[in-house]
C-alpha cells in the first residue's frame, strides 16, 4: 500500500474520530474548579482609528465598529477590546484623555457607543475598555486648573517641582525627544512630570482625590454596562516623590525603576474595593511589575487586585536581528509554569504597541505568509490563558514598508527620529530599524476588499493601507476555506469546545528541539499535543508510543506526515493531536 494512500486513511478516520469526539465533549465536559467568564474569554483587540471608517473623513468610528458586529461575531471572539475612544487632542492617537466620560468627535458620540455595547452584548460578544490614568492629556481641564497656579485646588492633581528648587532630579521619558521627563511651564515657573510626551502629564496617585476621580469614572463605564478595563500603564502610576537620584543608563532598564512602586498594590486594592467587586468586569493592568513577584502581587487570587498578567517579555522575544526560538520556548514555558497554580495570564503576540505579528513571529513572505499566520494563531489559542488577538492577524496582514519619517504618524516614531538625529546615530539603520519594529506597522486600515482603500474608508485614510490589501483581505479570505481567516475560526471553535486549551496544564516536549515547539496540554482524562513548526524547511520530530493512536484535531495543511512514532512536519505547519 502507497504511503499516500496510507495518508488519506489516516485523515479519514481522523476527522471521523474528531466528530465524534466533538459529539461527546459538548455533552459531558466535567465542571472546571475556579472557572470564570475571563480566563474562557478569546479578545479580540480593535484600533478604532483603524477599523472601519463610516463617514468618510478617513477615520475609522463607533459606527464603522458597529456595521461590523456580524463579522466580528463570525470570527468566535467572544470579547472586545477597544482602544481609547475618549475625547482627546489626539498627541498619542487617544492615549491622551481630555475628557472620560465623553466620545472623540471623530469616533462619533455617546449614543453611538451605547448602540455599539447594545450591539456586542445582543451577540454574547463583552466589551473591555481602555482605562489611561497613569497620566491625562495637557487639555484636561484637571490640568488647566493645575497650572494655573500653585494654589489652584487641582495643584496636587499632578506632579510638579518648583524652579527655584533648580532643576528637577534627572527623569526619563518614553515619548519626548530630548528624552527628558520634566517639562518646564512658565505660568508657575515650575516643572512637570511626563513619564511619556510633554502633552501626557503624569496623575499624582498619592492624592486620595485623584484616586476617587477615577474610581468614579470607571463606575461611570461599568454602570453603562461594560465588561472589563485594562490600566494603560498603570505599573507606572505610584511615583517615589523624594525623586531620589537614578544611576546613570538607568534608561535601559527603566522598569526597574518605574514599575511598582510603593503605594501602587494600595491603590489597586482600593480600586478593586470601590470598582471591581461591585461589578462583574474583567481587569488587566498594561505590564506585569520587574519580576515574578510582583505579578504574582497584581494577580493571585488572595490579594484582591487584577484579574490577569499582561506581561511583555514574551513579545519582546522578536528583534530587529530576528529571534531564537530556544528563547520563546524558554520565556512562555516559565511565565506558564510560574502561575501555573495561582494568577492567570494574558497570551499574545502583537497589539497596538507593536508591528504586526507575522512580520515579526513568523515569515510574511508570499509563499509562507499563510501558514505561519496559522501557526501564530494555533500557538495563541492553545496556551493557558486569555488569548488577546489584534484585528487584521486573523487575515495574515503585514507590516507596512514607510521609507520616509514623513509617512508615520506615531508619536513614539516622530521623537525617537528627532532624538536619534540630535545624537548623531546612523540614521539609515535607524530608519531600517523604525520600518521593521514601529507601531504605525500594527495601526494601518484593516484590509476589508481589493478596493483602493480595502473597503475602510472612500477617503483617504489617516494611515496609508497596505498595497498587499489586493490580496490580503476579507472579502477574499472569506471565501477561500483554506484561508487564514477560515482557520482562525476553526481554532476559536476548538478553544471553546475543549476546555483543556484554556484550563489544562501545560507542559514542554523536546525542549531542545531547533525548529519545533511542540507542547502537551492536559485535563482529567483529556491530553492533546500541539506541534509548532517554526521553520520553512520540513522538520521531524520523534514522539513517545502513546501518541501513535491519534485524532487530529486541527491541522493547517491537508495532510500530516505520521510514521511510526516519527511526525515529519511541513514548513510553518501546525497541528494539535487528541489522544484517544
Amino acid at each position: 500500500m502507497s504511503r499516500s494512500l496510507i495518508k488519506v486513511m489516516i485523515c479519514s478516520f481522523c476527522l471521523i474520530a474528531l466528530s465524534c469526539k466533538e459529539e461527546s465533549k459538548e455533552k459531558s465536559n466535567p465542571p472546571v474548579e475556579n472557572a470564570k467568564w475571563w480566563k474562557e474569554a478569546i479578545v479580540y483587540q480593535i484600533y478604532p482609528r483603524s477599523f472601519k471608517d463610516s463617514d468618510g473623513d478617513g477615520v475609522g468610528d463607533l459606527k464603522g465598529i458597529i456595521q461590523k458586529l456580524d463579522y466580528i461575531k463570525s470570527l468566535g471572539v467572544t470579547a472586545v477590546w477597544l482602544n481609547p475612544i475618549y475625547t482627546s487632542p489626539n498627541a498619542d492617537n487617544g492615549y491622551d484623555v481630555s475628557n472620560y466620560r465623553d466620545i472623540m468627535e471623530e469616533f462619533g458620540t455617546m449614543a453611538d457607543f451605547d448602540s455599539l455595547l447594545s450591539g456586542m452584548h445582543q451577540r454574547d460578544i463583552k466589551l473591555v475598555m481602555d482605562i489611561v490614568v497613569n497620566h491625562s492629556s495637557d487639555e484636561h481641564e484637571w490640568f488647566k486648573q493645575s497650572r494655573s497656579s500653585r494654589d489652584n485646588p487641582y495643584r496636587d492633581y499632578y506632579h510638579w517641582w518648583p524652579a527655584e528648587k533648580g532643576e528637577p532630579p534627572y527623569r526619563y521619558s518614553l515619548f519626548d525627544a530630548k528624552g527628558d521627563a520634566w517639562q518646564y511651564d512658565s505660568i508657575t515657573d515650575a516643572y512637570y512630570l511626563h513619564y511619556f510626551a510633554k502633552q501626557q502629564p503624569d496623575l499624582n496617585w498619592s492624592n486620595p482625590k485623584v484616586r476617587q476621580e477615577v474610581y468614579d469614572i470607571m463606575k461611570f463605564w461599568a454602570d453603562k454596562g461594560v465588561d472589563g478595563f485594562r490600566l494603560d500603564a498603570f505599573q507606572f502610576a505610584a511615583k517615589d516623590t523624594t525623586y531620589p537620584k537614578f544611576p546613570d543608563g538607568f534608561e535601559k532598564d527603566f522598569i526597574q525603576y518605574y514599575a511598582m512602586q510603593d503605594g501602587l498594590h494600595d491603590y489597586l486594592k482600593e480600586m478593586n474595593e470601590e470598582v471591581f467587586s461591585k461589578y462583574d468586569v474583567m481587569s488587566v493592568a498594561e505590564g506585569a511589575g520587574r519580576n515574578f513577584k510582583d505579578a504574582h502581587k497584581l494577580v493571585d487570587q488572595d490579594r484582591n487586585e487584577l484579574n490577569m498578567a499582561y506581561a511583555f517579555e514574551g513579545v519582546d522575544v522578536p528583534k530587529y536581528e530576528g529571534y531564537d526560538l530556544k528563547t520563546m520556548k524558554d520565556v512562555f514555558t516559565k511565565w506558564d509554569q510560574e502561575f501555573a497554580d495561582d494568577g492567570w495570564l494574558s497570551i499574545f503576540l502583537s497589539n497596538h504597541d507593536q508591528a504586526r505579528m507575522v512580520s515579526r513571529w513568523g515569515n510574511d513572505s508570499k509563499a509562507f505568509r499563510s501558514p505561519s499566520t496559522k501557526l501564530l494563531n494555533t500557538f495563541i489559542l492553545s496556551m493557558r490563558g486569555t488569548p488577546y488577538c489584534y484585528y487584521g492577524d486573523e487575515l495574515g496582514m503585514t507590516n507596512i514598508d514607510f521609507d520616509s519619517i514623513s509617512q508615520y504618524q506615531d508619536i513614539a516614531a516622530i521623537n525617537g527620529y528627532q532624538k536619534a538625529l540630535s545624537e548623531g546615530e546612523d540614521m539609515a539603520l535607524f530608519m531600517e530599524k523604525l520600518n521593521f519594529g514601529s507601531r504605525d506597522n500594527g495601526r494601518t486600515p484593516m484590509q476589508w476588499d481589493n478596493s483602493e482603500h480595502a473597503g475602510f474608508t472612500n477617503a483617504t485614510p489617516w494611515l496609508p493601507v497596505n498595497d498587499n490589501h489586493v490580496d490580503i483581505n476579507v472579502e477574499e479570505e472569506n471565501s477561500d476555506t483554506n484561508s487564514v481567516l477560515n482557520h482562525f475560526r476553526k481554532m476559536t471553535e476548538l478553544r471553546k469546545k475543549n476546555p483543556v486549551l484554556v484550563y489544562g496544564s501545560y507542559e514542554l516536549v523536546a525542549p531542545e528541539h531547533p525548529t519545533i515547539y511542540a507542547y502537551t496540554r492536559n485535563l482529567d482524562d483529556t491530553k492533546v499535543l500541539v506541534l509548532l513548526n517554526f521553520s520553512k524547511e520540513n522538520s521531524e520530530i520523534q514522539l513517545d508510543e502513546q501518541w501513535s493512536n491519534h485524532s487530529i484535531l486541527i491541522n493547517n495543511y491537508s495532510d500530516l506526515d505520521f510514521i511510526d512514532n516519527s511526525i515529519k512536519l511541513k514548513p510553518y505547519q501546525a497541528v494539535i493531536l487528541n489522544i484517544d
